[in-house]
């Protein structure tokens, strides 16, 4: 990835003009994705940068340092995140969150299918974790949870808790308020979001069957094109802070 501050033509002349200094123009491109541009302007542009960029001359300190303290950095690869999913993402993020690494709990890539296995990988654990799915129609979605999953009798997590989807565009599905069914789970199931008797996102004991149903908690959109669908790969990520 690069980012300059490009020029353009100017309509009567021809002539070159630089472009003002709080446009961005960033190109991306990688193994895993179609190379594309994005125009950013403000302070939007540190939001933005890559992970992955090079440390060139071209990408000035202080843009660097801005990212350092806003995009998650994972400590282990994804099967499921690229460059474009963590830029999405980060903007969403709570502060809390920002500026420290992101290390891999459970994946069913290392760990296997259990759900059973997942809430023993979170044992322990007190901080916030990142859910991400991929399904049989390599539909990429899931959940930021503001508290580790566990089993529980009652629902537990904050209004930091949201669902999303890159499914066909990135969006996420902040908290409502109208009711407080942030997650809760079992050993036959984990559930996120609720109310009227359907979950945002529920999935079974195996980690292999999963559905998603617009729900008071977050009124969101079915996350994936069918509302039941087969998880092909699972990643749990939690913040080292």
């Amino acid at each position: 990835m690069w980012h300059s501050k490009e020029e353009h033509l100017t309509k009567k002349s021809g002539a070159k003009k630089a472009l003002p200094d709080n446009v961005m123009v960033f190109y991306f491109a990688s193994d895993q994705m179609e190379p594309y541009v994005q125009i950013i302007t403000g302070k939007d542009p540190k939001r933005r940068l890559s992970l992955c960029s090079s440390d060139s001359e071209t990408e000035e300190p202080e843009y660097q340092e801005e990212v350092k303290n806003v995009l998650p950095v994972l400590s282990d690869y994804s099967e499921l995140l690229d460059d474009r999913h963590l830029l999405s993402l980060a903007s969403h993020m709570p502060e809390r969150t920002q500026g420290y690494r992101w290390q891999l709990v459970y994946s069913t890539a290392v760990h296997g299918s259990s759900l059973k296995t997942l809430y023993r990988n979170m044992a322990g654990l007190d901080s916030p974790v990142l859910l991400v799915v991929k399904d049989m129609q390599k539909k990429v979605f899931g959940a930021f949870s503001s508290d580790p999953f566990r089993v529980s009798k009652y629902c537990y997590g904050t209004g930091e808790t949201f669902l999303f989807t890159f499914n066909p565009d990135f969006q996420a599905y902040k908290w409502t308020g109208e009711n407080s069914y942030f997650v809760s789970g079992n050993l036959e199931s984990l559930h996120l979001g609720g109310g009227g008797g359907e979950f945002g996102l529920w999935i079974d004991a195996d980690l292999y069957r999963g559905s998603s149903f617009s729900c008071p908690t977050f009124h969101n959109a079915p996350l994936s094109t069918q509302k039941d669908f087969i998880i092909q790969d699972l990643e749990v990520w939690t913040v080292q802070n």
